[in-house]
């Protein structure tokens, strides 16, 4: 299962880019906002003074780290965003549905059309699969549309700024994506004000840390900066790149496909570690789930068994290059199926255990009005499920003595639409 923020209604895998023992998985990554900010203590003033020498040895100019780190005070909100338990728990199903929206793959679909001579180059350029890329710009940052949401960011600068400074875990990995902000500073790509994200420092279209945006970061506009924010050229070129160098993509292999398995079949085969070509898996009786013929017989995949009772996946290297973006298996699986499903594939033909089909985009705004009839604040009735939504459904749920998971499923419409 995986955990949920109240705040955001955001699962929270283990995540590439801070490990934050619970960090996004959509956007997952997004988290509230609203940053607290403590005065310039004497402490950390001094610790400010400390910090210098290491950040211009590490190559940040003198009048850079002057100007920015002498007025910074520490968002000490992100020290309890960092220790806070998440309140739900939902299960695979539900997390896949909720990513997969139908506001999910109907925006998905119009992104397509939108930036298609855009997702044209970049699939020349990188060999990366178009779908993938929108899954991957869909779960991070709903297309875009919450990157500088102050809801759900805050500026980056004084977030690193007191996880550097206070929070011993982890301490040097802080202290060096702060210096990797400063030194986006000082190259002059983006200004301190502008640079807002995550409270862990992930910003932009793709959700980009401080290194990632410095090593990866990629001028695919060619307007002089490589910028995760604004258009997304460089945000997804950048990413592209990413799956390529860091995770290993493969150029023309697909990320797998959902299988049928025979009757009988050896379970021990399916320990996701074994590495067979599809030709020799179909030899085992593995089947595509729709009745198609595998693509290319001879790549290499091996055989995943998410659940016991779910569907069956053939998944090869892309599928761990999606992986690496962000290791959980929750999120790789939603990132590609919400691909293929803006593609224009078909849902999963097994469906998981005590799972329901993902509810339509009327279906949620009907959950949104009903609730808010009944006195739970959703903050509008948009057919999303935003944290406000599930802080709503939560309630509702405690409300009526179901078991208070969040998930805006048909149950919960149901129970809706009962008196009372």
């Amino acid at each position: 299962m995986n955990r949920i923020d109240c705040k955001t209604g955001l699962a929270l895998p283990l995540h590439r880019r801070a490990l934050l023992g619970g960090a996004f998985g959509f956007a997952a990554s997004m988290l509230f906002g609203g940053a607290a900010f403590a005065a310039q203590s004497p402490g950390f003033a001094r610790w400010v003074a400390a910090f210098r020498g290491q950040a211009l040895r590490r190559g940040v100019s003198a009048a850079t780290y002057d100007r920015v780190m002498s007025t910074v005070t520490p968002d000490t909100a992100v020290y309890e965003l960092q220790r806070k338990q998440p309140e739900f728990t939902e299960q695979m199903w539900q997390y896949i549905n909720r990513r997969c929206s139908d506001w999910r793959v109907i925006t998905g679909k119009e992104r397509a059309k939108e930036h298609a001579n855009l997702l044209a180059r970049l699939e020349a350029d990188y060999g990366v699969d178009r779908y993938v890329l929108l899954g991957l710009w869909g779960m991070e940052s709903s297309f875009g549309d919450v990157i500088e949401n102050p809801k759900y960011m805050r500026p980056v600068i004084p977030a690193l700024a007191a996880l550097a400074y206070g929070e011993p875990r982890r301490r040097k990995y802080w202290e060096t994506e702060l210096i990797n902000a400063l030194t986006i500073v000082d190259r002059g790509w983006a200004q301190p004000s502008a640079m807002i994200g995550s409270w862990a420092g992930a910003m932009g279209h793709t959700q980009w840390m401080p290194e990632v945006w410095l090593r990866l970061g990629t001028d695919y506009d060619k307007d002089g900066r490589a910028n995760p924010f604004g258009k997304p050229d460089d945000a997804l070129a950048g990413t592209a790149r990413y799956l390529v160098e860091r995770g290993k993509w493969r150029r023309g292999e697909a990320w797998g496909c959902e299988v049928k398995l025979p009757a009988g079949f050896n379970s021990r085969l399916a320990d996701n570690k074994s590495f067979r070509s599809y030709e020799k898996w179909q030899a085992l009786g593995v089947k595509r789930a729709d009745g198609a013929a595998f693509a290319r017989p001879d790549d290499q995949v091996k055989l995943w068994l998410p659940v016991a009772g779910g569907p069956a996946f053939l998944v090869g290297q892309n599928f761990r290059a999606v992986y690496s973006y962000n290791p959980s298996w929750s999120y790789a699986l939603a990132l590609v199926h919400l691909g293929d499903l803006v593609r224009g594939d078909g849902g999963f033909r097994q469906q998981f255990p005590g799972g329901e089909r993902v509810p339509t985009l009327d279906e949620i705004k009907e959950i949104q009005r009903r609730l808010t009839e009944r006195g739970f604040k959703t903050d509008g009735i948009d057919g999303r499920t935003g944290s406000d939504t599930v802080k709503a459904i939560g309630a509702f749920q405690r409300s009526v003595g179901m078991k208070p998971d969040g998930y805006a499923g048909l149950k919960v419409l149901a129970r809706l639409r009962q008196p009372g």
